[in-house]
């Protein structure tokens, strides 16, 4: 049986143009996501830091799958993502080295919960 342990922070997920630069504000943060592709660049972090953005999308809450996991485990996200799927709930997932964060609308946090409880899933 997995373990998710729900996050206390709010989070924003912002959009900026591939060639700007990344604001030094995200780098004090407790806690943070860059990724970069030849299109954007998008940055996940608690939403009581501001950032100037080409887009913002607000109030998510993470799950970390609690960790480390091994890299010859599989289908881990897949199997998370399916039963939220299966509920309606949308997700924005986030791959680190030791673990995996399942992002979700804080207005369907409980509705997450219960729904990877019912499937086996220990939420703490």
């Amino acid at each position: 049986m997995l373990t998710l342990k729900l996050l206390k922070e709010t989070f924003s997920i912002h959009s900026l143009g591939a060639k700007t630069p990344v604001p030094e504000q995200v780098f004090d943060a407790p806690m943070y996501f860059i990724a970069k592709t030849f299109d954007e660049v998008s940055i996940v972090l608690p939403s009581n830091i501001d950032i100037e953005s080409e887009d913002v999308e607000s109030d998510w809450q993470a799950l970390e799958v609690v960790g480390p996991l091994d890299f010859s485990l599989t289908g881990i996200l897949s199997s998370i993502s399916t039963v939220l799927a299966n509920e309606k709930i949308s997700i924005f997932a986030i791959s680190t080295f030791d673990t995996d964060y399942i992002l979700v609308k804080s207005n369907t946090v409980s509705a997450a919960i219960t729904a990877l409880r019912n499937n086996n899933y220990q939420v703490i």
